[in-house]
């Protein structure tokens, strides 16, 4: 159990802290995912950035994640999980096309007129506050690969035991917690409030400016 997100970066700060070494970029998932990648930043004298993802949940149900759409036109997509919910496929291109706009938005309010940090040649160690579906851990890393980092690891304080077989793109999964009983990441929180777009871009511009 962590006591909030500082807690939590704390912790997954000491389980990456062997990548120091490697030059790492490390890349929040906003919104959650980001003060978690701040103290990881902080923690190994590294970059902060953002990936901005989105997840693409089943029509009616938002929190079922189907896959995820990342920048740079990055779309991931569970197929067999399509198929099998027998869902319209109108109605999931519907879901697309609002997540696809809120993913401009966010890459707009979030980014602004800052360009991406280099990632050709670097790790990209990519954070999140937990993983559940991975489907937005699995955008995130072809956004990375496709922006010419040479390793992707993603760290996050938790995640089900078997999440690593849902992310081929990464190099490495590490989690301080790998559960058994893995129901919503907010049940590894004693507090899990909301992150605000606010606190992501003032957590970014400080990291600029330190």
């Amino acid at each position: 159990m962590f006591r909030d997100r500082i807690d939590a970066g704390e912790q997954v700060a000491r389980l990456v802290a062997d990548l120091r070494d490697e030059n790492p970029v490390v890349l929040g998932l906003p919104r959650g995912g980001v003060p978690v990648a701040a103290v990881v930043a902080q923690a190994l004298d590294a970059p902060l950035d953002v990936i901005i993802v989105r997840k693409i949940g089943v029509p009616g149900e938002p929190e079922y994640a189907l896959g995820a759409l990342g920048e740079g036109g990055v779309r991931v997509l569970d197929e067999r999980l399509v198929d099998r919910l027998r869902l319209d496929p109108l109605q999931v291109a519907r879901v697309e096309d609002e997540e696809r706009s809120e993913l401009a938005r966010r890459v707009t309010a979030l980014r602004g007129e800052h360009p991406m940090v280099e990632l050709s040649g670097r790790t990209a160690l990519i954070v999140d506050d937990g993983l559940a579906t991975g489907a937005t851990a699995r955008a995130a890393s072809q956004v990375a690969l496709a922006r010419g980092a040479s390793r992707v690891v993603v760290a996050v304080p938790c995640a089900p035991r078997d999440a690593a077989l849902g992310l081929p793109e990464a190099d490495e999964l590490r989690s301080v917690i790998l559960s058994e009983a893995f129901g919503a990441v907010g049940q590894f929180y004693a507090h899990f409030d909301q992150v605000s777009d606010t606190e992501v871009v003032d957590l970014l511009r400080r990291a600029r400016e330190s």
